[in-house]
Order: structure tokens, then C-alpha cells, then sequence
């Protein structure tokens, strides 16, 4: 049987998807079929939307060209507002091609689209985009002669041109659905073929360049972080943008020396860094939605670092569902001691963000404006004083402290420490912190595996886990005995460790761990461990493809609250353990298969749903902060873990 969208869809229309076909974005009513290189033209038709904002009455897509007694048809064009949609009239082309084509191909590469362009008399500027790979030209005359100029990027509506010169910051687009993701593909794939080096060499070549970007958008008052049309080529304008970025780099350096040390430059050739700039450019990333920001962030950053010590993403639904469930709030502090990327204390600090934001917002009348610049305090102190993250690898902590960076910051709260050993050892800074007993809410996705057990005496004897337990079988229970394991799996003390974190009587973790702990016979005192200690709250059990296609492994939720110690005394003198409620329940819809694939729902013929939804837009209008929604078609995801969070939070109401 369909599911139906949760509460968090506001379904107005419903439409069924063919099996195999994908809705039209510009129309919302044509079926085309499903292929790489409609995808492409989607997500491009998505952007002249939403971040070019051009009407999408003014857009035609597969818009036929006369050239000669030839009739190609353009991927998409674009019109001057409410002029008809003829040859004579089109502005603007575009090309789309599936990431298997290339720029230089004779037949569908960029001479396409230039002879689409040529064919046009009032056509001023094309794109050809291939997801990886994009190009964007002015179409010039003089004479019979036409001519094409590689420019960095089109006009959005109401430009006369495409920002050729230094861009204004209320000119800045934030970046909507994949085209982010595409920006950070050719950057990332474009280093690494003309600069010589190898891909995880260019990621942190990106790395850098991403930091400028942010740096520029918060503190500068006029865009330092571009390349002009005229500065992309020859010698002396490279130069200029790589004196330029050189300048901004020394800024990022000084500011976050934790990351970057005083030997640190940019080192790319001027030529590679006049065309990264000039790509990411027309962006801001500060005000470009979280999710949009997630994506693109996970697969570069994923697809570089992804290491051989159990470390892997935890798919972001699953952080939205922890996150959701334990419903941080500002005087909290929140901590991941194995934080890997960063993905819960982003989810968890934008969380927490949005709640001040619409504070603000009430408070203030719904004055944009004012609201926001309220809200920056509470937002940065927060930032910096509440979130806290560990994790052991260096790569992956300077990697998760520009994911903060890119999301509101909060990078002073992270650390490179094994969390596991004696916080004697630690950082001066993260001891200062005093975490031990003090941490509201945790989330975690510690490292298991039994490739990388622990074998520190060290480590092990300081954890009542890290000993030797044997079961007694009249009394029915586990005892600790005096005897050092010679190893463990590293899940395992993690457990112990996040517990000591929390808060006795009221703090709260959700840790993902493998169901091997939860079930396994020679595992039971690891069980008792948890019982005597905390109250389970709720236990997910997660769908075997959550984790795919990276790693194959089945795993659930535990949401454990810390005992007080007092209570603690009380049920080991009386020998027994009150009963309580737990709440349980099965994520068996994840939004993705077993190949990464995301899922939808469907009819029971096995169409696809799609339903329009309005969603909350941020603009600027005259240089000035303005909310504005619009309504999208979208496609109900096959994924109930956001159910199970807001059951859950119901549950818990209902406890008292």
C-alpha cells in the first residue's frame, strides 16, 4: 500500500509519476523520461528559477531553432518577461548534456550550443553544462561576424549583463537544489585536471578556496572573492586574481590558525584559480540552504576522506531524526565525541539556530531586518559555547570545521583527541571545556569494527567495559571482575564514555551502534552495563541499506538518559531494577536503496507521488533581508524516520 506524505508535507495537489519518467520542473504537468541528461536539465531549469529568478512562464524548455532546413531543439530558452516565445525574441539558450559528454565533443560540446546561439538574432548569452563541466558565453556582432566570449556566468532577470566586473554582495545567489553540488564537481575535478595534482591534494585546494569565499561574505564590505571576464585570461589578469586571493588567504589564516598553519598558501597556477573563482563566484554560501550545503559537502568531502577505521557518513536523515527526537534547545550543550564530518552538531546547531530565528522573528513583528541582526548574537554565542565536537582523525576535524564555517560557524568547539583516552591527555582548550558529567545532550556515530579494536591498557582499564565480566548463572546476572580485556571494539567503550559525558539524572545521548550489542548472547553484560546505568529511552531499529552504499551493516538508534547516581546506589543495594517504558520502533523506509539510489513513494501501480508544497525562500530586495514562498512540486521521499521522530516526541509528552 502508498503512504501517504507526513505532517511535514503540506500536500495541495497530488500528481502520479510514470514509473521511470520525471516531472517537467517548468510546466508541471509533462512526464520526460528519467535520464542523466534530464537530470542536468532539471536541476539547471530548478537554478534560472530559483536563483537567476527568471518567471518560468518565460522559460521554454525543448524550444525548437530554425537553422537552415535544420530544426534542433535547445534544452532550455529563456525570454525577456511576457515577450512570445519565437526565435526572433529568445535571450537566452541552454544546453544540457549528461556528464558522459564532453566540452570539445564535435557534435553536442559547445559549438551545439554556439550554433544555436548564432542562429538567434536577439540572443545575447548561452550556457552548456554537463554537470561537471560548465560554460558560459556573450554572443557579440560585428557585422556579419558573430562572436563568442567566454563570460563567468548569464544575467540574472534584470541585469543588462552578466556580472563581468566585481559583483555586489545583495547580487549573490544562494544556491538551490544540485547547483552547488555541480559548482564544487568542475572545481574539484578541474584541479585536479589542470593542476597537476591528485584528487584528495585538490579537495583541500578547494578547501581553501571555500574558506575565502565564507570569509569574504561575512566580513568584507565589497566582493574581494571574484574573477572579472577580463581577468580569466591572459597573463596579468590571473595574476590579479591571485594577488587578490592571496590577500583574502592571509585574512582565513589568521583567523582560523587551528586549521591552517603559517606555511600555508593557496597553490594553484593563477589560470586554474581565475577559473574557480569565476565559478563559485556568483554564490552565497552563507545564505544557501542547509541541505543544499549537505550534499554538495558530503560527496566532495566523502569521496576524499572517507577512511578504513569505520569512519563513514551518517546519512543525514538519520541525523535530522536524532536530532529531532532529542529537540536541542539554546542553554544546552551539545556534543559528538567522535564527530567525524559533522553532520549531528550541524544538524543539531541549525536546529537550534532556527529556533532563535523565529523567536526573533515574533518578537520583532516579522521585521526581517531586525530580526536577524537580533538574532546574530544569540546565534554566534551559541555557536561557539555549546557545540562540541571530537574526533580523533586531524584530516576529518579540519574538514568538519568547514562544514561549520559554511554553516554559521561553531568551529572553535572542535577538537582532534581520542575521546577515549584520559582527558588528562587532551587538549588544554578541550579540557578547560570540562565535559565529563556536564553535557546535555550527545549524538554520536562512534566507530565500530572489529578491524580496530582497542588495545590500549591504558584506554581499557580506565572503563568498567574495558574489563572482563563473567554471567552467573543463579542470580541470572553479569559481574565485573578485576581482569583487563586484551581487547575491545571501540563501540563498546564509546558507550561507557558517552554516558560519563552526560549529565547525570537529565542528560541524553543517541548513539548509533551495531545490533550485534543489542542482541549478541556474549554480549549480555555489555546490556546489563547499559540497564544499571541508564533509562533506554527509545531503541531504532534502522533499515539494513541506511549506511549503503558505502558500508553494509546492520544498526539502530539507542537513546539512552543518564541514572543518578543516587538511584543508582539504590537499585545495585536492593538488586533489582525498575521496569519503565521504552519506545521502539523499526525505520524500515529509508529514502534510498541499497545502491544509494533515492527512493520514493508510489501507487500501488508503482508510480511515483509528487505533491506541491509551498516552501520559505530568502531574498534580498535592495540590498535588504525579505522572506517570500513559493509553491514546488516535489516528490514524497520514501522515508519515515522524521515520523518516528515526531512519535516519539508525542510519546514522550505522554510520559510526562
Amino acid at each position: 500500500m502508498p503512504r501517504r506524505p507526513g505532517p511535514d508535507l503540506p500536500a495541495r495537489e497530488t500528481i502520479l509519476i510514470e514509473q521511470g519518467r520525471v516531472l517537467d520542473f517548468i510546466d508541471g504537468k509533462t512526464q520526460r523520461k528519467d535520464t542523466p541528461e534530464e537530470y542536468v536539465r532539471q536541476e539547471i531549469a530548478k537554478s534560472i528559477v530559483r536563483e537567476y529568478r527568471y518567471d518560468k512562464a518565460d522559460v521554454a524548455v525543448e524550444f525548437t531553432v530554425r537553422i537552415g532546413t535544420r530544426k534542433p531543439r535547445a534544452d532550455l530558452a529563456v525570454f525577456d518577461a511576457g515577450d512570445e516565445h519565437t526565435q526572433e525574441n529568445a535571450r537566452i539558450l541552454i544546453e544540457c548534456k549528461s556528464s558522459k559528454v564532453k566540452a570539445s565533443a564535435k557534435k553536442d560540446g559547445v559549438g551545439q550550443l554556439q550554433s544555436y546561439m548564432a542562429a538567434c538574432p536577439s540572443v545575447e548569452y548561452g550556457m552548456w553544462t554537463n554537470g561537471v563541466e560548465r560554460f558560459c558565453y556573450r554572443r557579440t556582432t560585428s557585422g556579419r561576424r558573430v562572436t563568442f566570449e567566454e563570460v563567468p556566468d548569464i544575467p540574472q532577470r534584470g541585469e543588462d549583463e552578466a556580472a563581468s566586473e566585481r559583483p555586489r554582495f545583495d547580487q549573490l545567489k544562494p544556491a538551490t537544489s544540485d547547483a552547488l553540488l555541480f559548482a564544487f564537481r568542475r572545481c574539484h575535478n578541474y584541479i585536479a585536471g589542470n593542476q597537476g595534482l591528485q584528487k584528495p591534494q585538490a579537495f583541500w585546494e578547494l578547501l581553501k578556496l571555500i574558506f575565502c569565499k565564507i570569509h569574504d561574505e561575512r566580513h568584507n564590505d565589497e566582493v574581494d572573492f571574484y574573477a572579472s571576464a577580463t581577468e580569466r585570461h591572459g597573463v596579468n589578469g590571473p595574476l590579479k586574481v591571485q594577488k587578490r586571493l592571496a590577500g583574502l588567504f592571509d585574512q582565513v589564516r589568521e583567523e582560523y590558525p587551528t586549521i591552517f598553519d603559517e606555511a600555508d598558501a593557496i597553490k594553484l597556477k593563477p589560470g586554474v584559480l581565475a577559473y574557480l573563482v569565476a565559478q563559485l563566484q556568483m554564490y552565497s554560501l552563507l545564505e544557501s540552504d542547509i541541505d543544499v550545503k549537505g550534499r554538495a559537502y558530503e560527496e566532495i568531502v566523502g569521496s576524499n576522506l572517507r577512511g578504513d577505521r569505520g569512519e563513514f557518513f551518517t546519512p543525514r536523515n538519520i541525523c535530522r531524526m536524532a536530532v529531532a527526537m532529542l529537540d536541542p534547545s539554546e542553554g544546552q550543550l551539545v556534543l559528538d565525541p567522535a564527530c567525524g564530518t559533522g553532520g549531528f552538531l550541524i544538524t543539531a546547531m541549525n536546529h537550534v539556530i532556527e529556533k532563535i530565528r523565529q523567536a526573533e522573528l515574533e518578537k520583532w513583528g516579522k521585521n526581517v531586518a531586525r530580526a536577524e541582526k537580533a538574532a546574530q548574537g544569540r546565534i554566534r554565542k551559541f555557536a561557539d559555547k555549546s557545540v562540541v565536537g571530537i574526533d580523533f582523525n586531524p584530516d576529518l576535524v579540519k574538514a568538519s570545521k568547514m562544514n561549520m564555517v559554511m554553516n554559521n560557524d561553531g568551529s572553535g568547539g572542535l577538537f582532534q583527541a581520542n575521546s577515549l583516552e584520559s582527558p588528562a591527555t587532551w587538549d588544554p582548550d578541550l579540557r578547560r571545556r570540562g565535559l565529563l558529567g556536564s553535557v546535555d545532550l550527545l549524538f554520536t556515530n562512534p566507530p565500530f569494527g572489529s578491524k580496530i579494536q582497542v588495545t590500549d591498557t591504558a584506554i581499557l582499564e580506565q572503563f568498567d567495559l574495558g574489563h572482563v565480566w563473567a554471567y552467573d548463572k543463579e542470580s541470572d546476572r553479569w559481574e565485573m571482575g578485576e581482569r583487563i580485556q586484551k581487547s575491545q571494539p571501540p563501540e563498546i567503550l564509546f558507550i561507557e564514555r558517552c554516558v560519563q559525558f552526560l549529565k547525570p539524572g537529565s542528560g541524553v545521548a543517541a548513539i548509533v551502534l551495531p545490533d550485534g550489542i543489542l542482541g549478541a548472547p556474549g554480549l549480555g553484560y555489555v546490556r546489563e552495563w547499559i540497564l544499571q546505568h541508564t533509562r533506554i529511552l527509545a531503541s531504532i531499529d534502522l533499515h539494513p541499506d541506511t549506511f549503503q552504499p558505502f558500508v553494509s551493516i546492520q544498526t539502530s538508534v539507542l537513546v539512552l538518559q543518564r541514572k543518578p547516581e543516587a538511584l543508582i546506589e539504590v537499585e545495585r543495594a536492593s538488586g533489582h531494577m525498575n521496569d519503565y517504558p521504552v519506545f521502539m520502533a523499526l525505520a524500515n523506509h529509508v529514502g534510498h536503496d541499497k545502491r544509494g539510489n533515492k527512493t520514493y513513494v508510489r501507487d500501488e501501480q508503482g508510480n511515483e507521488i509528487v505533491v506541491e508544497v509551498e516552501e520559505r525562500i530568502k531574498e534580498w530586495i535592495d540590498g535588504r533581508p525579505a522572506y517570500a514562498t513559493q509553491r514546488v512540486h516535489r516528490k514524497v521521499e520514501d522515508d519515515n524516520t522524521l515520523q518516528i521522530a515526531q512519535e516519539f516526541r508525542k510519546w514522550l509528552r505522554e510520559q510526562g
